[in-house]
């Protein structure tokens, strides 16, 4: 098996995905409710500030992922993804990353002078597709529509 490549903090920009990345808590942002507009549940969501000696960047968590995080832990991201949240870069694990404690005893001093989530990054707008409309009288696959 290939050994894995870690990014740093300061190279992470927006819309990158699959990142691997060796960060250390600093703090964990107070917890508050969120409803699904997909499934209509009641989900928990918090932000992480995480860093390493490069930078810090905030971490969104959800449900069970904010009780793994404790500031001043060490943990292994893999297949992270980074997005724009109002106009903020944010770290985001996903349904195929996961965050794992640090097995290796390594020290990490977190850079929080570069706070990338603190600086504007103008959020890209997608382009409108209207949904494909067809006409009363037109015919399609033997049926009248």
């Amino acid at each position: 098996m290939s050994r894995l490549s870690f990014s740093k903090v300061s190279d992470l920009r927006p819309n990158l995905k699959n990142i691997n990345i060796i960060v250390k808590c600093d703090s964990v942002g107070d917890e508050r409710e969120v409803v699904s507009k997909r499934t209509g549940e009641t989900l928990r969501v918090a932000d992480a500030l995480v860093g390493d000696e490069t930078g810090c960047i905030y971490l969104t968590l959800w449900n069970d992922e904010i009780d793994k995080m404790a500031p001043g832990q060490i943990y292994v991201l893999r297949n992270v993804y980074t997005t724009i949240y109002r106009n903020s870069l944010r770290l985001n694990i996903g349904r195929y990353g996961s965050v794992e404690e640090d097995s290796e005893s390594r020290e990490l001093n977190v850079n929080m002078e570069n706070n990338l989530s603190d600086r504007f990054y103008e959020q890209q707008r997608r382009p409108y597709k209207p949904r494909l409309q067809h006409d009363r009288g037109e015919y399609r696959r033997g049926r009248r529509y």
